[in-house]
């Protein structure tokens, strides 16, 4: 276990949904030995794919972790005197907007980047929002443009689109030699020389061949324009190519190149078709000698729960240990599986960690070296890798694991809020308990997967991010637990938000003999802050008018108040009370009657506050021939929704609009029904925002028709 940190790479694959990610990684998982057979996407046979659900659809649900080695530089397939092992942990995510939330979770935990893009498609919806987290999250990466043997490849036009599309300086380091049926190889443009795959062994060796005459121009156009980008970024370059250009030697250009790549200035780009097994080595070489090890960062930032001072923990096995927990699993035959990345320090099989979270000791009973859904126990963990532990009692994504004596709290990860909720119950009485206990250990593996208990029908409600997230779901419960359900229809998860200042004073009096109840507030209740969530409590009473010990009873009244809004019982996400004044009874006044005075408060005084009903709204993206376009407009049209821009892309057109989630179930239907079949839309949540009076008015009678 014990090795050299530099060579270490945590890497994730990322793309939009089938750009290629899992078949790229079963080709890596090939060439570095882990398996002898490729297994193929859509065979059903991947390594990575390795649910039930994911078989079957061809798709990625879950991000799934495996280590490999590589031997690096090698030359024609066999290493040469200067090669050294790299040892590489490899993130596959999935590509469906619904499934974000996987791809959030591991680029938190990654070093660098591989992202994916397919070489007739280009930069498509979800490669954007994938893009915006890596940016997020400051994540160096690799452009890999796949598919180069499919009708309609382009490299340098996907190239030219991730510059534009993505604002982001796109650099090709390669040029393909032919493309569709004829990409056979590419020209290395750092080195300056052409490589051609042999098929007969799955692409493992290749041929050094001159540079195609045909393309010397174009070849010395982009080398040219390579060095020129590198030399930008490096001043020492700089010099030497004013003076002369082929002066700059090889292992310069890499070493700017690295440089470059790790401070975000370039994305080098390269290509090939992971299918027809080409290309896929040289990106491995292209991530051993640009993408950033452990040793690059100089450690991670988090804060002593005890001092609240930031400490930073480097990179180091002498440092005391931290870690980040980033994904729960269930494994039916382990438990509880936490995923989590080492920053700091040594962790043994069987010592304790602090949970930073919960403020207790954990036992790790065993620590494993994942690969997909199979486990090698290993004796320990250090810096610099992931890994995964069982033993856990309590455990949630993005909580901190550290040394007992120092405890540190790195920064955790945010998800979005579900926007779509169905009522499920079981088929069988007998199976009430065994749904409760599938939705709980669901919910705790995924952050974005809620389930509560509808107070006025008593139903189950389960929401996530889409219809495709709950589907599976429904599907997991019916295969990992054995619990049959019976669904509802689909329903959009409103809120409700406060958006005027109103001041208000309650008085909270009961007399039922002996001891009565007593409490009186007054407050002003207004929208929150920007960027504020959850309650925002502040009390200025001066004297004691209100005693110290039954303030925070009334933010706990405000705070239990907002889960139930005044209108139609849907929670409110963000709010502040200002507490000014108020009395209380020396007998009567207790904790309680204070919270019951807050709870009331609330909703006398959400009317005055004019309180609304807030609706998620989608960003769309449909790509459609231009003959349906205008039936196509009209019919978001007519669905509240709000163009925001038109352009084309490969030869079709493309729509972006924001729309209403309540007026899009059943959309992929009406948009196959209008295009005959040819047009094709993605969707993802964009933000809350006011519903119309008329809407409103619906919402809250359907909500009031339930609790009747």
């Amino acid at each position: 276990m014990a090795r050299d940190l530099k060579l270490t790479r945590n890497i994730g694959i990322a793309a939009h949904i089938d750009a290629g990610k899992t078949t790229t990684t079963e080709r890596i998982l090939f060439y570095t030995g882990v398996s002898h057979k490729i297994g193929e996407v859509h065979d059903g046979a991947s390594t990575m794919d390795w649910m039930e659900q994911e078989a079957e659809r061809g798709i990625t649900i879950t991000s799934a972790a495996t280590t490999c080695d590589w031997t690096f530089p090698k030359e024609n397939g066999e290493p040469t005197a200067e090669a050294q092992d790299y040892h590489f942990n490899i993130i596959d995510t999935p590509g469906h907007v619904d499934f974000t939330v996987e791809v959030n979770r591991s680029l938190r935990v990654l070093d660098g980047l591989v992202f994916l893009f397919s070489a007739v498609d280009g930069v498509e919806p979800q490669s954007e929002t994938n893009w915006r987290l890596a940016d997020n999250y400051k994540v160096p990466r690799i452009g890999f443009v796949n598919k180069m043997d499919r009708q309609g490849s382009d490299f340098l036009g996907v190239c030219q689109q991730v510059k534009d599309m993505l604002k982001s300086n796109a650099v090709p380091i390669v040029l393909n030699i032919g493309d569709e049926d004829d990409f056979k190889g590419i020209v290395d443009l750092v080195k300056n020389r052409a490589i051609v795959w042999h098929d007969d062994n799955f692409g493992s060796t290749f041929d050094v061949v001159p540079i195609p005459d045909s393309m010397k121009d174009e070849v010395r156009k982009y080398r040219a324009l390579l060095i020129e980008e590198v030399a930008g970024y490096d001043e020492n370059l700089l010099e030497k190519f004013m003076e002369d250009e082929d002066s700059i030697t090889e292992d310069e250009v890499h070493t700017a190149l690295r440089a470059a790549v790790m401070d975000m200035a370039i994305i080098p780009m390269v290509c090939g078709s992971s299918f027809k097994n080409k290309g896929v080595q040289f990106l491995l070489d292209a991530v051993c000698r640009y993408l950033p090890s452990p040793m690059d960062k100089e450690g991670v930032i988090g804060v002593n729960p005890d001092t609240d001072k930031e400490e930073r923990r480097k990179p180091s096995v002498n440092e005391p240990f931290a870690a980040l927990a980033f994904k729960i699993a269930t494994d039916p035959f382990v438990g509880r599986l936490a995923f989590f990345r080492a920053y700091s320090g040594r962790l043994d099989a069987g010592s304790y960690v602090l949970n930073n979270r919960s403020g207790k000791k954990e036992r790790i009973s065993r620590i494993y070296q994942m690969h997909a859904n199979k486990q090698n126990a290993i004796d320990y963990i250090e810096a610099g890798d992931i890994g995964a532990a069982v033993g856990f009692k309590s455990i949630k994504t993005g909580d901190t694991l550290s040394d007992e004596k120092h405890p540190i709290v790195l920064e955790s990860m945010d998800f979005p809020d579900p926007v779509i909720g169905i009522a499920v119950e079981p088929k069988t009485k007998a199976d009430v308990d065994k749904l409760g206990m599938g939705l709980a250990k669901l919910a705790e593996e995924d952050p974005t997967f809620t389930v509560r208990t509808d107070e006025a029908s008593g139903q189950t409600i389960i929401s996530g991010m889409g219809e495709l997230h709950l589907d599976i779901i429904v599907d997991r419960l019916k295969r990992e637990f054995k619990v049959e359900v019976n669904q509802g229809q689909p329903q959009v998860e409103y809120k409700e938000a406060i958006t005027q200042s109103a001041d208000h004073r309650e008085v909270y009096k009961k007399q039922s003999g002996g001891r009565g109840k007593f409490a009186d507030i007054v407050f002003t209740i207004e929208p929150a802050d920007e960027g504020v969530v959850g309650l925002q409590f502040e009390s200025v009473i001066k004297g004691g008018n209100v005693p110290k010990e039954f303030i925070p009873s009334i933010e706990k009244g405000f705070k239990m108040a907002m889960q139930n809004g005044p209108l139609a019982g849907f929670e409110v996400d963000a709010m502040k009370v200002t507490l000014r004044d108020g009395s209380y009874h020396d007998v009567d006044s207790d904790q309680l009657s204070f919270e019951l005075a807050a709870k009331l408060g609330f909703k006398n005084s959400a009317r005055a506050a004019k309180a609304v009903i807030m609706e998620p709204i989608m960003k769309l993206e449909v790509i459609t021939p231009e003959e349906n376009m205008g039936d196509i407009v009209g019919d978001l049209n007519r669905r509240r929704g709000q163009m925001s821009s038109m352009g084309d892309r490969a030869g079709a057109k493309t729509v972006k609009a924001t729309v209403p989630l309540s007026e899009m179930f059943g959309y992929v239907t009406t948009l196959r029904t209008l295009s005959s079949g040819r047009a094709t839309s993605t969707m993802e949540f964009s933000h809350y925002a006011e519903t119309p009076s008329n809407v409103s008015e619906e919402v809250i009678k359907a909500a009031k028709g339930l609790e009747s």
